[in-house]
């Protein structure tokens, strides 16, 4: 009956032919551009549809005419209905949404949805179809996932957060069948808890997410000792792949060795992918020693992560048999150069089945000795020669939090030899790795011209992109980093990272306050070097952190005008730290910023005042925004214009020097937004206040891990591990 009220395609023979000729060009332009939509191959169309939000096809495109009503749910669009990051879907939305398509959906992703209510995810029960569901971030009670479990028989893949009040008692028997049958299972922990995992007795992939407090909010310590009637003992026997990443905390640690002990006891024929990321240390127990023995004797490993006091020391690496690795991370680990040729690529072998690897903090990856080698000394080009040469087709690569300084020598440089990778696609680096040469001891770095600043009352310059030589011309540089980025015209991630940097809000990482001074070749890096990023068209990601050598900040204009596809920007600590010069060139920069959707400003001394403000409401695109800054200052107005102005804003984090009761003035008057912005989350706090980790714990795991948290991105994870 709706389709009778929906106004059918427009008949181009009975357009009028009466009017005005004056007219009729304009009427002629505006029938034939909508014809000229409709006219596309339904093919086409659907490829159209595809990239509109599941909501809006269900809510409002299929009310548009019969063609598009009909296409809206054809079962290509309906099939895989993807919600994370659809902040606009409200209750109502969803809800109606679940009516018209619910039966017709076999993949739904809800991660994240913390703003939609536990009634409106229980009506994920009414598609019956569902083969694979994510629920991580969503309201749920034992007694509402023992729900809708219960209805979703043909449910392979389930996603959910265990929280604190889980009782698997409550759980129904035929709640308890659907998840006898599910073979993917990943679960982030929020208590002491085996959660569902006893239940899943036909497991082939079990992700486990430990985010345990170690304290409650009263000030208790927490024990990592599983409650009573939870210690069931999961069924391993089928799993393929085990992965584990803990958050600091030592009850994450006790609990995820309890997990590890059934594991230990009989290891899984077909395990191929064993990962295990822990920040800080985590000592060896008898069990895990056990595991890892029986790993070597019995299983060929596609992908390998272990902790770094597992690593350090050992000759494991020597024992353990790989199939076709596809990712490899030893982040952290005192592996020397010498040990990575001759145990994990074992002596130059053909390793081109490796898409990801995570050498992040390995200090002496590139060099022949760890015993012997000093931060400052050079690495050895062979070692990083014979690694791009057996890992030719790598994808994902990660030298970050390591000096890995270049020779001097044509082709040794370490971003000359890295440009044969042309199938890379992220990329971090430490910011003294891409320096060209050290630099003198007799003397300053000089400063190219288009570093000066105006002194005195001379007249003063328009920071733009003519201060940086442009990737199109004939004048462009000879550095080595401009070469890197020349020879990776597709990279999509690029982290450049000082490495001595550390957040002022740690978390994943051990918690070092205590600000370390850049390393000597970063001062190298300024506006020049940083300007060959403007070379990457398909660049989406880009973080910058602890360049000293930025003085102008004109390198960000740059980028922002060349790199149109940028969707991600994380800056911190650029410059002088006393004072942040560069705010003129951001401010240019976001003007052409269009598709950005998430900023993280991390600056000491920032002053986020109108001028700002301003410039970020030119990004019209942009949804989250995280600021910390150690004593900087904010204008409340500014940030409430800016609010106003820019409606898809749904995340507000600012944690800066201003008083407490001024950031609560603030916040209070931003929540006033919520009523039209369901999913907004807004967190005004002083970043140095004792109170603030308290008041971390309520942001929303979403947001907390992807903008607020600062933290090296790329191999983080093998790729494709979840969906």
């Amino acid at each position: 009956m709706e389709d009778a009220a929906l106004p059918p395609e427009q008949d181009m023979t009975n357009a009028d032919t009466t009017a005005p000729d004056t007219a009729a060009p304009a009427a002629e332009a505006e029938v034939a551009g909508g014809a000229h939509l409709l006219g596309f191959s339904d093919e086409i169309l659907l490829h159209i549809l595809s990239h509109v939000p599941s909501t809006d096809l269900v809510v409002n495109v299929r009310h548009v005419c019969r063609k598009l009503a009909a296409l809206s749910l054809d079962k290509s669009l309906v099939h895989t209905v993807l919600l994370q990051k659809d902040y606009q879907a409200s209750e109502d939305k969803v809800k109606q949404l679940v009516k018209v398509i619910g039966r017709e959906i076999q993949q739904l992703s809800m991660a994240g949805c913390y703003w939609l209510s536990g009634v409106t995810i229980e009506r994920v029960a009414r598609c019956r179809s569902l083969v694979k569901v994510n629920l991580s971030g969503c309201h749920l009670t034992s007694l509402r996932l023992s729900k809708v479990l219960s209805a979703l028989q043909q449910l392979r893949s389930l996603a959910i957060d265990v929280s604190p009040g889980f009782d698997a008692s409550q759980l129904s028997s035929e709640c308890r069948a659907t998840l006898s049958r599910v073979r993917e299972l990943k679960q982030t922990l929020f208590t002491p808890s085996y959660g569902v995992v006893p239940c899943c007795a036909s497991l082939q992939k079990l992700l486990l997410y430990f985010e345990i407090l170690d304290h409650s909010r009263e000030g208790d310590m927490l024990s990592g000792q599983l409650m009573v009637g939870q210690s069931n003992v999961p069924h391993y026997q089928n799993l393929r792949i085990f992965y584990a990443r803990l958050a600091p905390g030592y009850v994450n640690q006790e609990v995820v060795r309890l997990y590890l002990t059934v594991l230990s006891d009989r290891t899984p024929e077909n395990l191929h992918a064993f990962l295990i990321s822990v920040p800080g240390s985590f000592s060896e127990s008898g069990a895990t020693k056990n595991l890892l023995e029986s790993m070597a004797r019995n299983v060929a490993l596609d992908a390998l992560q272990l902790p770094k006091s597992w690593l350090n020391g050992s000759s494991l690496l020597q024992h353990m048999k790989f199939n076709n690795p596809f990712y490899f991370s030893f982040s952290r680990c005192t592996l020397s150069g010498g040990h990575l040729i001759q145990r994990v690529i074992n002596d130059g072998k053909d390793l081109r089945s490796l898409a990801s690897l995570n050498l992040s903090g390995c200090v002496h990856c590139l060099s022949p000795d760890s015993l012997l080698r000093k931060a400052e000394d050079d690495i050895d080009s062979s070692i990083l020669e014979t690694l791009v040469a057996s890992c030719c087709n790598l994808r994902h690569l990660n030298l970050s939090a390591a000096h890995h300084h270049s020779p001097e020598g044509l082709g040794r440089h370490l971003c000359h030899l890295l440009a044969r990778l042309c199938h890379l696609r992220s990329l971090s680096l430490p910011v003294c790795s891409v320096a060209d040469s050290a630099p003198r001891a007799d003397r300053a770095p000089a400063q190219p011209a288009m570093h000066a600043v105006p002194r005195g009352f001379g007249k003063k310059v328009r920071i733009g992109v003519q201060t940086c030589p442009s990737p199109f011309t004939d004048q462009q540089p000879s550095s080595a980093f401009w070469s890197l980025m020349r020879n990776l015209p597709f990279l999509e991630h690029l982290e450049l990272i000082g490495s001595n940097f550390s957040s002022a809000m740690p978390r994943n990482e051990p918690a070092i306050r205590n600000s370390l001074p850049p390393c000597s070749r970063a001062q190298k890096v300024g506006d020049s070097e940083v300007a060959a990023i403007g070379q990457l068209a398909f660049l989406r990601h880009l973080t910058l952190a602890q360049l000293p050598g930025i003085l102008t900040g004109s390198a960000l204009v740059s980028i922002g005008l060349q790199c149109q596809q940028l969707q991600s920007l994380s800056l911190a600590n650029l410059g002088m730290m006393g004072k942040v010069a560069y705010m003129p060139a951001l401010s240019d920069m976001l003007k052409h910023c269009r598709r950005l959707k998430d900023l993280r400003l991390e600056q000491p001394y920032f002053n986020a005042n109108a001028q700002f403000f301003q410039a970020l409401s030119q990004c019209t695109s942009l949804q989250r925004l995280c600021l910390v800054s150690r004593s900087g200052t904010l204008q409340p107005d500014a940030v409430l214009a800016f609010m106003a102005r820019c409606l898809h804003v749904i995340v507000c984090h600012m944690f800066t020097g201003e008083s407490l009761v001024t950031c609560k003035s603030l916040q209070q008057s931003l929540l006033s937004f919520q009523a039209e912005r369901p999913a907004l989350n807004v967190v005004i706090f002083p970043l140095l206040h004792e109170d603030l980790t308290d008041v971390i714990r309520d942001v929303p795991m979403v947001h907390l891990d992807e903008i607020t948290l600062f933290k090296s991105r790329v191999a983080e994870e093998p790729p494709n591990l979840w969906w």
